[in-house]
């Protein structure tokens, strides 16, 4: 198969190969589309539930930059998509919506520092986004197919010869009680058992960055349940919002990082509030405007509004109005280190806005056509691990007048 070559740095002065169309839809993704290629070459060739075969693309990333390919999905059903860096580079993979909204996001399950996902994906058009995890040049190949098609990568369980992932011995099992945190070295303690008394809604935790820990749960005859990975930074969590029946539970952990260092494991009663916090703190669904979430209310948006704030993984909302239709651009510029990522919803929660790293830089911006209204705009930076200082830009546009 032919592979072009792209490369993430669209101004760049040389040239690679025939480069595929590009998109060229200012709002496709949440802004992150606008410059995105097709996987297939084309728009007609990039709809993977019809393709022939898989379609993927070479692409060169620069510094702290990202490659963005587009395709398509006409019929609704469980595909896989999947980044690889040549030589060993760790990739980074996020699938998004036309809307902008994460669906799916992996760091290394395609093994070997490879990403890979494996969900349901809707009819639509999906923009898939490769980086590397630290910033630094990458070439990588990413690809999308469906799931009897050939992978690109080897998979997390096939590769892990010390993986603990499809299996779960109950038998060297150390059981756990809801509320109880417990902590052990990844080396000395893998495999834990929850024993619930009655149907329970629960949430299960593993946390400890530096250990990058990936978390799945099974029933006592080992079928498998759910799994997660970097749920919140590079720690992992399970939300089992549907009561789980009275019975005994295998959780098995698993890392990416340093096997000698504490992963905490908590299980507890799944708390639907919660999990709308951890949400809202993600940027990924806008709270309410009723003062039970911290929200800044800057007031009728006249023409241009300035806000600095000291913003960590945890989003910082800010409210505004708008009396006539027009466009509005929200910026958000790192003072200093940071990598900052702007979601904007209107008053009736709809995402309306999603940006990361705009112009090739880590700075956000976000272009947005409204109506009069009331929108939300959260502000975090993408590292969880990162606090300072973002400075915030609101302007507001109005069309011009006959």
């Amino acid at each position: 198969m032919i592979r072009p070559i792209s490369t993430a740095l669209a101004t760049s002065a040389f040239a690679l190969a025939a480069l595929p169309a590009l998109a060229q839809d200012a709002n496709l993704c949440g802004g992150i589309g606008e410059n995105a290629q097709w996987l297939g070459g084309e728009e007609v060739a990039s709809d993977i539930s019809t393709a022939p075969n898989y379609i993927e693309q070479m692409a060169l990333v620069l510094m702290r930059n990202e490659y963005v390919g587009l395709f398509t999905v006409s019929e609704p059903g469980d595909y896989r998509i999947e980044a690889q860096g040549r030589g060993g580079g760790d990739t980074v993979l996020d699938v998004r919506n036309a809307e902008g909204v994460i669906v799916a996001s992996d760091d290394d399950s395609g093994g070997n520092a490879a990403s890979r996902a494996e969900t349901f994906l809707a009819a639509g058009t999906y923009c898939v986004s490769m980086r590397s995890f630290d910033g630094s040049p990458i070439t990588g190949f990413v690809r999308a197919s469906r799931m009897d098609q050939e992978a690109l990568t080897e998979g997390f369980v096939e590769q892990q010869d010390n993986s603990v992932a499809g299996e779960c011995n109950l038998s060297m099992a150390q059981p756990i009680t809801l509320g109880e945190p417990v902590a052990n070295n990844w080396s000395v303690q893998n495999i834990y058992s929850l024993r619930l008394d009655g149907p329970t809604s629960v949430s299960v935790t593993a946390e400890n960055p530096d250990a990058d820990p990936i978390l799945t749960l099974f029933d006592s005859s080992g079928n498998w349940l759910a799994e997660n990975d970097d749920f919140d930074g590079l720690n992992s969590r399970i939300d089992m919002s549907e009561p789980l029946p009275a019975g005994e539970y295998c959780i098995a952990v698993n890392l990416y990082g340093d096997e000698n260092v504490p992963i905490t494991v908590t299980a507890k009663e799944y708390d639907a509030q919660e999990v709308l916090m951890n949400l809202y703190d993600r940027g990924e669904a806008s709270p309410p405007l009723d003062g039970s979430h911290p929200v800044d209310a800057l007031g009728e948006l006249q023409t241009r509004l300035r806000e600095d704030v000291n913003v960590s993984g945890d989003a910082i909302w800010y409210s505004f109005d708008v009396s006539e239709g027009g466009l509005v651009l929200v910026e958000a510029i790192a003072q200093g280190n940071g990598d900052p990522v702007l979601a904007m919803y209107d008053d009736l929660g709809r995402q309306v806005g999603y940006n990361d790293d705009a112009g090739g830089s880590l700075d956000s911006l976000l272009t947005v056509r409204v109506q009069p209204g009331t929108y939300l705009v959260a502000v975090r930076q993408l590292d969880d691990q990162t606090q300072g200082f973002i400075r915030m830009v609101f302007e507001r546009y109005v069309p011009a007048r006959p």
